[in-house]
Order: C-alpha cells, then structure tokens, then sequence
C-alpha cells in the first residue's frame, strides 16, 4: 500500500515516537488486522490496521483515510495496547 505521510508524519514521530517507515511496515504486514472503518472513529471515512513492524520491533496501529481519488494518507500511528493485542492475535490464529 502506498500511503501519503507528508501531513502527518511528522506528527506521528514527535506524538507517539512511531517512524513513516515502522507505519508502512506494520501496513505491509501479510497477517495485519484490518478494521474498515475504523471502530474509533467519529466520522467513519477512516480504517485502522494493526500490524508487526520490524523496525519498532512491536505491533504498531495505523490510522489511514482513503480520498476518493484513490490517495491514502497516513493519519497517525501507535503502539499497540493490550486490546489491539489480543485482537490481532485472535484473527491471526483463526486464520492459520
């Protein structure tokens, strides 16, 4: 997937120390959670994906919106908590 960072990547490293690169990573990760939309969000026009990033050497969650040209920007990003935890963990079982 190939996603826009430049409005808010810069954002996401000084908010929550997570880098453009472990946020593609965890984007790449063949075994990510995708929730479309994203359960937490207001307005509905955003997905979240938790996934592993090498880099971060932990699960990260990315925040994503798609326009309707087909761009997807990077909204932000995170460590994951224990409830993301145990989602991707309970979808990734129930897939192997």
């Amino acid at each position: 997937m190939d996603v826009d960072w430049s409005h808010r990547g810069e954002y996401m490293r000084a908010k929550h120390g997570i880098t453009v690169a472990w946020a593609n990573e965890a984007l790449a990760d063949p075994d990510a959670l995708v929730e479309v939309p994203d359960p937490a969000s207001k307005s509905g026009v955003s997905d979240r994906t938790t996934g592993w990033s090498t880099g971060a050497g932990d699960l990260v969650v990315v925040i994503t919106t798609t326009e309707e040209d087909g761009t997807t920007y990077g909204l932000n990003g995170w460590l994951a908590n224990s409830t993301a935890r145990r989602k991707y963990d309970n979808q990734k079982g129930s897939t192997a």
